[in-house]
């Protein structure tokens, strides 16, 4: 059922000590073990000890959640059907680094074995061994899975108490990741500028006249950001070589992934999105060619440096190279420079310049029918081949070859394997002398021949290979599966897949289950970069353009982002409020809260429940809050509180303290009546906890010893009613102080001088209301 459907492969877990950069502690580990139920065999015991926590990363993708379809355990090895890539992904490692890339690494690659050809198998790709740390041979493994990782353990399978004279040794855990590309600081630069160029394709709105055009511009946009990141790598590994060879063997090998990505997004560029016809295919294999074999230039800047380069020993076959390139005007200026040595053979070197530069090639621009080219092409190969038959070359056999070359002779194109260095060179070079007008859909025929003559018997096609030739068949579906089978990470895949889907490509390769195939493998590019401290905002625009399944994904693993700091939770918010994922919004908020009130800032808890809208926390906060006050007199977070504004209104409580901080501004304003008024209604109202009614009215003592009456004689009666229902609530427990032998002589004191002060208010405010009343 599956997109990336092949056979079952093993995954030997060999004993093995820790590999250097692959296993690192992250952590540690409580509680009883673990509880999966997958994490033991059947009739196993769980183990009881405390398991340390290890990071260790794979080579390439070697599972993913989705695509592993059985894990057995058993001792010795684990065996995992898998539809990762492990086996494939270093196959084509050993093919890219068995020939020279693209001409970034020809000097280095020239250093290599170049028999690094692969055992025959009966699977589609071999698999490859992978130790885990900490696992010794006979022991069962148990797992557990995360989003984009898994824990492996070793666990106990028999119930025999473990020999006395054996030496305790404390279990670790191995999280595997599935794609460690996302932590290459950089490949996350090229994730990050590639985002841009994704964002721009999904905004683009393009007619039928300029569609075309701009999905070339943004293909070849891609081309240019694999390009520059690809001779950074380069050069890093230049630079990591005599210090850290492993490192600079890492980047060598991400060298050359990229370079299959560049070399295969150019040939489906060609193919798919340009949809380059008969005359002008040629032209743009030639150009596809040029770039990504460099053999030939490698060797002219050779002989251009030596002191005499007519009599270099690559001198012919930079020549040559030229010219199965189509590079004729670089051929003509060398062998002029030939001519000039040999002045008896000047009349040869001048027919042959002659020949090179009648050559015809096909453009749009001259309004050229593929009738009219095809007629001067077969008048010009007339002209080669009559000059063979009067023997002009006989006595220079390297120009023979050439003008062989030139008039379509297919051994004699053969002849030069040596040069051409691949087979999909090969087909270009013939194309280009033998069938210059070929329609895309015979280029398949073509490419066989020339991967048959570079095969030795009884081998198959490397994975890339397989991958071209798909391409070549128009199969754009055996494409982006070998790729996802081949390549180390989904960043590839899933942006030709949408660019492909922009051309209305894909119409017919929708999926028998959940999504069509452009969004489920933008879901897995952006399911791995959730896993980076700063990608996981990248993975945020990829899952919005899915319109699918894009949001369940988001609201999944937008909850797993660890919000270390609350600079990322307010980006995480932002993120969630823009989409209206008010269960997300709440669960952070939640979260945040919880954080800050466990660090004792009281005021950031308080603002992160109100943003939750969580009354029960915000009530519990409040209550934090008011405690606080009553120890030191004074609010911390006076400010915030102040300027809550109608989010108050959350509890009830919240509603108290946002009022009493109110009373406090309008006190320390002197504006007393005011703050009469309003300490009243919270003490009438009953929202202020009965605790707290003690502290309201010993804050009406200051306002009562004014020269001026603030409280009314019915404001001073209720307030004196207030402290009858505080003493009537303390009487129980005065009861058991003195029971106990002691009495809160604090509480007696306040009690009297509230007392007191009630009695003079209410006599002051008698007098006051009666003078008013008699005048």
């Amino acid at each position: 059922m599956h997109l990336v459907r092949a056979h079952a492969r093993r995954l030997q877990a060999t004993c093995a000590p820790p590999r250097t950069g692959l296993s690192q502690p992250i952590g540690g580990w409580t509680g009883q073990g673990a509880e999966s139920k997958n994490a033991f065999p059947p009739g196993g015991t769980r183990d009881r000890e405390a398991p340390a926590l290890n990071t260790w990363e794979t080579s390439g993708i070697f599972f993913n959640r989705r695509r592993l379809t059985t894990f057995r355990l058993s001792p010795g090895f684990v065996e995992a059907a898998c539809l990762g890539l492990s086996g494939g992904y270093n196959q084509l490692i050993r093919q890219l680094r068995g020939r020279p890339s693209n001409g970034v690494l020809d000097e280095r690659a020239a250093r290599r074995d170049q028999g690094s050809a692969m055992e025959d198998s009966l699977r589609e790709y071999e698999p490859f061994p992978m130790d885990i740390p900490g696992v010794d041979v006979g022991e069962f493994i148990g797992f557990e899975w995360g989003p984009t990782q898994m824990l492996l353990y070793p666990t106990r399978h028999d119930q025999t108490e473990t020999a006395p004279d054996s030496s305790p040794r404390m279990p670790s855990i191995q999280v595997v990741y599935s794609d460690k590309d996302v932590y290459s600081p950089i490949l996350c630069k090229l994730f990050n500028e590639s985002h841009g160029i994704f964002m721009t394709l999904q905004k683009s709105k393009h007619d039928c006249t300029t569609q075309r055009a701009e999905l070339v511009s943004i293909s070849r946009n891609y081309r240019s950001v694999i390009r520059a990141y690809l001779e950074e790598l380069h050069r890093a590994a230049r630079s990591a070589f005599s210090q850290d060879p492993s490192l600079s063997m890492q980047y060598e090998d991400q060298v050359s992934i990229l370079s299959a990505m560049e070399l295969i997004w150019n040939l489906c560029e060609i193919l798919f999105i340009e949809a380059a016809q008969g005359g002008s295919l040629i032209l743009h294999l030639l150009d596809w060619i040029r770039l990504h074999i460099c053999q030939v230039d490698a060797m002219s800047d050779q002989i251009m440096t030596s002191e005499n380069p007519v009599e270099h020993l690559y001198y012919w076959n930079v020549v040559t190279g030229y010219v199965l390139q189509g590079r004729l005007e670089e051929a003509r200026q060398l062998l002029s420079k030939k001519a000039v040595t040999e002045p008896a053979n000047s009349s040869m070197y001048r027919c042959m310049d002659e020949l090179m530069r009648k050559m015809p090639f096909y453009t749009h621009s001259s309004n050229q029918t593929i009738t009219e080219f095809e007629l001067k092409w077969r008048y010009w190969q007339e002209e080669c081949e009559r000059c063979l038959k009067e023997g002009i070359f006989a006595s220079n056999d390297n120009l023979l070859l050439i003008c062989k070359i030139l008039a379509g002779d297919e051994n004699a194109v053969c002849d030069k394997k040596d040069i051409l260095s691949t087979w999909y060179h090969l087909l270009v070079s013939k194309l280009l002398y033998c069938h210059p007008t070929v329609k895309p859909t015979d280029l398949y025929q073509y490419a066989e021949i020339c991967l048959n003559n570079f095969m030795s018997s009884g081998s198959k096609p490397e994975a890339l290979d397989r991958i071209l030739l798909a391409a070549l068949e128009f199969n754009i579906h055996q494409v982006l599966k070998d790729c996802c089978v081949i390549l180390n990470n989904w960043w590839f895949v899933a942006h030709l897949t949408d660019l492909l889907d922009h051309c209305k490509l894909l119409q017919s390769h929708n999926l028998h289950f959940g999504s069509n195939l452009r969004e489920f493998l933008i879901l897995e590019y952006a399911s791995g970069l959730f896993n980076h401290n700063s990608l996981w905002q990248l993975a945020v625009d990829y899952f919005d353009h899915c319109p699918q399944f894009g949001r369940i994904y988001l609201e999944l693993y937008i909850e797993r982002v660890p919000l270390t700091t609350e600079r990322k939770a307010l980006k995480v918010l932002r993120i969630c409020e823009q989409r209206q994922m008010t269960e997300q919004v709440r669960s952070i908020c939640k979260i945040m809260a919880m954080k800050a009130m466990r660090n004792n800032r009281l005021g950031s808890a308080l603002s992160w429940s109100v943003r939750a809208k969580d009354s029960f926390f915000a009530t519990l906060i409040s209550d934090r809050l008011l405690q606080d006050y009553s120890v030191k007199g004074s609010f911390s977070d006076f400010d915030l509180i102040s300027n809550l504004g109608s989010s108050m209104l959350l509890s009830d409580r919240l509603t108290f303290l946002g009022k009493y901080c109110e009373f406090h501004k309008l006190y320390g304003e002197m504006q007393f009546a005011k703050a009469a008024n309003l300490l009243l209604s919270l003490m009438t109202a009953r929202i202020a906890p009965r605790s707290f009614w003690m502290t309201l009215l010993l804050d009406a003592l200051p306002m009562m010893e004014q020269k001026e009456v603030i409280f009314s004689t019915e404001q001073t009666y209720a307030l004196m009613h207030c402290l009858e229902d505080v003493t009537a609530d303390n009487t129980e427990s005065e009861r058991e102080m003195r029971a106990l032998g002691g009495e809160d002589e604090v509480e007696t004191t306040q009690l009297g001088l509230l007392r007191l002060a009630f009695t003079r208010n209410l006599a002051k405010a008698i007098v006051q209301e009666g003078t008013h009343q008699g005048s």
